[in-house]
C-alpha cells in the first residue's frame, strides 16, 4: 500500500474521538500523519500539533471539523495543494468542496476509518 502523507485536521487525544482513532488506524497502515489539533498532544506514537503544517506535501486532508468552523481553513488547505480532500461524516461542506474541485483536489465525501479498513483509501 503507497504511502499517503495526511493531514487530520481536528485531531483529539481523546481516544472516543473519531479524529484520534483515524491517527492510530493512519499510522497502523503506515501513513505518515500530521494531526492539527487546538493543542499539543501525543495520539499513541504521533505527535498532536497545533501550529498549522506550513510547506508539506500531503496526499490525502481528511476533515474532523464542522462545516461552521471551516472557512479560516479554506485558504490553508487550497495553499497545501493536497491530492485530495475527505470530508467525513458531519463535515460535508459544498461550497469548499466546489472550490477544491476548482483547484482540481479530489473530494471525498466518506468515513476515512472505514475507507482505511475496506482497502478504499
Amino acid at each position: 500500500m503507497e504511502n499517503k502523507y495526511t493531514l487530520v485536521v481536528g485531531a483529539s487525544e481523546k481516544r472516543m474521538r473519531y479524529s484520534n482513532m483515524a491517527v492510530r488506524l493512519l499510522n497502523n497502515y503506515n501513513h505518515s500523519v500530521y494531526a492539527f489539533g487546538l493543542r499539543d498532544g501525543i495520539i499513541g506514537d504521533v505527535e498532536m500539533n497545533s501550529v498549522w503544517p506550513s510547506s508539506a506535501k500531503f496526499h490525502t486532508i481528511t476533515m474532523y471539523i464542522g462545516t461552521k468552523n471551516q472557512a479560516p481553513y479554506y485558504g490553508k488547505i487550497r495553499e497545501l495543494k493536497p491530492n485530495r480532500v475527505i470530508f467525513n461524516p458531519g463535515t460535508e461542506n459544498s461550497e469548499f468542496a466546489s472550490l477544491l474541485i476548482n483547484d482540481g483536489v479530489e473530494v471525498v465525501e466518506n468515513c476515512t476509518l472505514v475507507m482505511l479498513n475496506s482497502g478504499l483509501f
